[in-house]
């Protein structure tokens, strides 16, 4: 009948919805008894037209529920507004209003990515340790060939090595800045390998002082696949033992891209909270300070990407780099970054190639 199938449709879908929905544990209990509720009224509905109607009531019926059923529009309508979007979807800007999470009350830690915690473990000590012994491994071969090459002459070596170490940081900040625009921006928890650390920055900005919760391994561990020993060891390998200054360069500046991790962490905590040298390094400009990266954190998140020191942001920023790079990626695939869909005058700028970030 009719109306029996129109309700069973939309507990299915509701029932779909609930199931699927990654939520705050708040939100849950509302979409059960939503559930709950269009389930009883199709046993009550399916009751009443099994048992109390006539057949001749029932052919009428019939022919009205044909004209006044619901649409395929109604129950794709239906289905959208119980939905709740997870960090699975591409709907999940930021873990923000909207996003199906709630914004935690005071400094609560909130961890977005389902089977993620705050508690470090073994698997993680690992993997953080057997990384940065690799990427001591490296730097220290190339700075020995390094050494070789310059007929043992230590100055030449140490002097080469320095340059090499400053450049690899320089761009490991440009570096920093590209990966936190790219993954703040495009893609969701379903994109190979980097599912885990898109989900994790985005939500991020839901509740900024979870990270500082985290240890030392559990807060840099997901970015050792990215950037751990197979990287380096693969671009060893390329460049040859004649260019070691290519592996000194990578070995270094896959360690940085990891540390940008716990440099953003420090810049989340207050001066009591980290080691009186962490504050020195902020001052100095080594790494990543409190008040630039604030800056980041302001709706639409479009600036102030860069997390090793800080030191590209400004030039990146003024330029419009990443407006530049926004609309190109719009242009091949007609995809839009998170910060046009919560800003839609920087969209509308962007596209008309008004690059710049307003000062």
């Amino acid at each position: 009948m009719k109306l029996l199938y129109t309700s069973t449709v939309l507990a299915t879908i509701l029932s779909s919805s609930t199931s699927m929905a990654f939520t705050s544990p708040k939100s849950q209990p509302r979409l059960s008894r939503t559930t709950s509720s269009v389930t009883t009224l199709q046993s009550s509905l399916a009751e009443d037209v099994d048992t109390t109607t006539p057949q001749s009531a029932l052919q009428l019926t019939e022919e009205q529920q044909l004209q006044s059923s619901v649409s395929k529009d109604d129950i794709e309508s239906i289905e959208a507004s119980y939905e709740s979007k997870n960090y699975l979807d591409d709907g999940f800007v930021f873990g923000l209003d909207g996003s199906g999470l709630e914004r935690p009350k005071g400094k609560v830690a909130s961890v977005v990515v389902e089977g993620d915690d705050l508690e470090t473990t073994p698997q993680q000590v690992g993997i953080v340790s057997a990384t940065f012994a690799g990427h001591a491994f490296f730097a220290a071969n190339a700075i020995h060939n390094l050494l070789s090459q310059s007929d043992g002459n230590i100055e030449v070596t140490a002097l080469t090595s320095l340059a090499t170490i400053l450049a690899s940081w320089v761009l490991a900040d440009l570096g920093s800045g590209v990966l936190h625009w790219s993954v703040d921006n495009y893609g969701n928890g379903r994109t190979p390998i980097m599912g885990n650390i898109i989900a994790a920055f985005q939500g991020h900005h839901s509740a900024p002082w979870t990270i500082t919760y985290r240890g030392f391994c559990n807060n840099v561990w997901k970015l050792c696949i990215p950037f751990g020993v197979p990287t380096v060891g693969a671009i060893t390998y390329l460049a040859g033992p004649e260019h070691p200054m290519v592996s000194l360069f990578f070995a270094v500046f896959c360690f940085n891209e990891i540390m940008s991790q716990e440099l953003h962490k420090w810049s989340h905590m207050t001066k009591k909270e980290v080691p009186e040298w962490v504050n020195t390094m902020q001052d100095l400009g080594i790494s990543i300070g409190r008040v630039a990266h604030a800056k980041h954190h302001m709706a639409p998140y479009d600036g102030n990407y860069c997390i090793v020191s800080g030191i590209c942001n400004e030039a990146l920023d003024n330029s419009g780099f990443f407006r530049w790079m926004e609309h190109r990626v719009y242009e091949m695939n007609g995809v839009e970054s998170n910060s046009w869909k919560l800003d839609p005058e920087l969209r509308a700028r962007t596209l008309r190639g008004e690059y710049a970030l307003p000062k």
